[in-house]
């Protein structure tokens, strides 16, 4: 919990693609089954399978904003099991 003091620099948005940001909840949930261990393939994750969710439901979002979104999801999901 962050507690403002007059002495707090105001807070910033750290994100710099917020377009993403508008796709993240639904995509997040599509996605998420790809990168459960429980999931996985021989040991890997179905990571290619995301990115292929990705580019059917949501067209209109780059290869290369596919790419980050993938790889920030992988990451989140990767700490919500270690800090659960």
């Amino acid at each position: 919990m962050t507690v403002m003091t007059e002495f707090s620099p105001p807070m910033t948005e750290r994100r710099t693609n917020l377009r993403l940001r508008e796709f993240f909840d639904q995509a997040s949930l599509l996605i998420e089954p790809f990168f459960d261990p429980a999931n996985s393939w021989n040991g890997q994750t179905l990571e290619l399978l995301a990115f292929r969710v990705m580019r059917e439901n949501f067209p209109q979002i780059s290869h290369e904003e596919t790419q980050a979104f993938v790889s920030a999801a992988k990451l989140i999901f990767a700490r919500r099991r270690t800090n659960p």
